[in-house]
């Protein structure tokens, strides 16, 4: 059986530096946009995936390619905005439910790699690995009991267990394991950005991870109430 042929690139008209400022952007506008929408009226958040679904399939099938490569990657956002929506509205009591939510379009994402849809599906693939990776840094860390009572919690106690967790991470052994995989995180992204488009996108998606789990220990540590997660 012959493979199928490798999907021809779209013609190189944005800038080099957009489309991955764009991906990085639609990996931390969550943090301040999704998680207070989501915690508010998570049907809502839900709801939203349609129009901004239709608009990325409009934008894919524009004629000018630099609309194209925009469209392409809000599919792959779309995706990862429903699986949030999912998790953080209806599941947020159950981290083990986490990673697989999240990972509903998996088969979709890995066929769409061979495609034209491969910019999307780099984005989703690159955010659900961050995800999986900081899931398995706080489950590393022995954190991960601590997540239901945080997340059932009122708000004052909630701050006051979040922050908690934050000051157990700066130990040796969890500041170590967070630096290693910090490090192998910058690495595997550093290799991806010499890529194609999709490599770049992808790239720019874990690099971003990094800032915002490092925004998010921040907060933990000074402002819990701005982590996203209370």
């Amino acid at each position: 059986m012959t493979a199928p042929p490798s999907p021809r690139p779209l013609p190189r008209h944005l800038s080099g530096w957009v489309l991955p400022g764009v991906a990085a952007l639609l990996t931390v506008g969550p943090v301040f946009v999704q998680a207070p929408l989501v915690r508010a009226a998570p049907m809502v958040s839900a709801l939203i995936t349609a129009p901004l679904l239709l608009l990325a399939l409009a934008a894919a099938r524009h004629p000018s390619p630099d609309q194209q490569r925009l469209g392409l990657l809000l599919v792959g956002f779309a995706g990862s905005w429903l699986g949030g929506t999912l998790f953080w509205g209806w599941g947020r009591n159950h981290p083990v439910l986490h990673l697989p939510i999240e990972a509903f379009a998996l088969p979709l994402a890995i066929g769409g790699l061979r495609t034209r849809w491969r910019i999307g599906a780099a984005f989703y693939l690159a955010s659900l690995l961050g995800t999986a990776l900081t899931d398995g840094m706080i489950a590393l860390t022995g954190l991960m009991p601590l997540w239901p009572p945080i997340v059932q919690a009122a708000p004052e106690t909630a701050m006051s267990l979040l922050q908690q967790a934050a000051l157990n991470l700066l130990s040796p052994l969890p500041l170590l394991a967070l630096a290693l995989t910090a490090a192998w995180i910058g690495t595997l992204a550093w290799r991806l950005k010499g890529g194609d488009e999709a490599g770049q996108v992808a790239a720019a998606t874990l690099a971003s991870t990094v800032l915002v789990d490092g925004v998010f220990l921040g907060a933990a540590l000074l402002a819990p109430g701005l982590s996203g997660l209370i």
